[in-house]
């Protein structure tokens, strides 16, 4: 008899990151439900998650969206955990600041309160930025999560994405804050800038711009300037958030991170910080003697 391994929730199931959590969850036996934002005047293809092994047994897929807080209460109810992955993007500064910040705070809290609502939700695991560390103008090089970007300093001095590290800044600070109030299991990840073959069908803006040289998109190549040092491999960043799944379920840590090691996706440093909740996990270390 197969085990029944919970109800995972992933927001922004469309994206990079989401999709191919969708694809691993699947991959272990989780059943799976993520969220996608509707489109009234386009009806979006979603046969690339419809159509991945066991998605049509484990897979349901609900419309929701960060401008509507409380849209996200019916995918989260009966989960035992959320992967919060959704975010607005707005590279290109097209929005104000704060209309962005606004529609990433209240539509993570939105997330946060229908997790506390269910009565089932055992951990959320937000997908962060390194951005909300790599920014504070100062000289260090070691922080921990208790580090943070300076949003004033980000408005000065980062032209380009600047909107976009400040909601992600302002955001997890939220999110935080909230998960201590109220008693919830919340782990923030942070990765620097995600590369690696993709599943979903858009383009992720993070490997275009990460080919910014090679395909010779000027502009892009100034994002590079902008963004945070490393690049980092999307399989680990999924590895990792699926650790804190299993944890829930009775899986020692240690076991699966010596799995992570033995496939040689694994390395200490990968994320930069891992942010719980009165707990210390990973430092971080900037190698800025490493020669590439």
């Amino acid at each position: 008899m197969e085990e029944d391994k919970g109800t995972v929730c992933v927001t922004g199931g469309t994206g990079f990151i989401a999709s191919w959590l969708i694809m691993r969850l699947l991959e272990h036996g989780y059943y799976v439900r993520t969220t996608v934002r509707s489109n009234p005047e386009k009806k979006r293809d979603l046969s690339f998650l419809t159509h991945l092994p066991g998605a049509s047994e484990k897979l349901q897929i609900f419309n929701a969206d960060l401008s509507d807080p409380d849209s996200f209460e019916a995918a989260i109810e009966v989960c035992t955990s959320v992967l919060h992955v959704a975010t607005p993007v707005d590279f290109e500064g097209r929005e104000p600041e704060e209309v962005v910040n606004q529609r990433a705070i209240n539509g993570t809290l939105g997330i946060l309160q229908a997790c506390l609502k269910s009565k089932t939700i055992k951990r959320v695991v937000y997908t962060s930025s390194a951005s909300t560390i790599e920014f504070s103008g100062k000289n260090v090089d070691i922080v921990d999560e208790n580090f943070w970007s300076d949003v004033d300093y980000i408005r000065i001095s980062v032209p380009v994405l600047g909107s976009y590290m400040i909601s992600k800044t302002l955001t997890e600070m939220a999110a935080l804050q909230f998960a201590e109030e109220h008693g919830l299991d919340l782990v923030t990840l942070i990765p620097s800038f995600v590369v690696g073959p993709f599943i979903c069908p858009k383009f992720p803006g993070s490997v275009h711009t990460s080919l910014a040289m090679v395909l010779v998109k000027k502009e892009e190549i100034k994002l590079l300037h902008y963004s945070p040092s490393n690049l980092r491999h999307q399989s680990p960043i999924c590895g990792l958030q699926l650790v804190q799944t299993k944890d829930l379920m009775g899986y020692g840590r240690s076991e699966e991170v010596w799995k992570l090691r033995k496939l040689k996706i694994y390395d200490e440093n990968l994320m930069g910080v891992w942010r719980l909740r009165k707990l210390k996990v990973i430092l971080s270390e900037k190698k800025k003697s490493r020669k590439y």
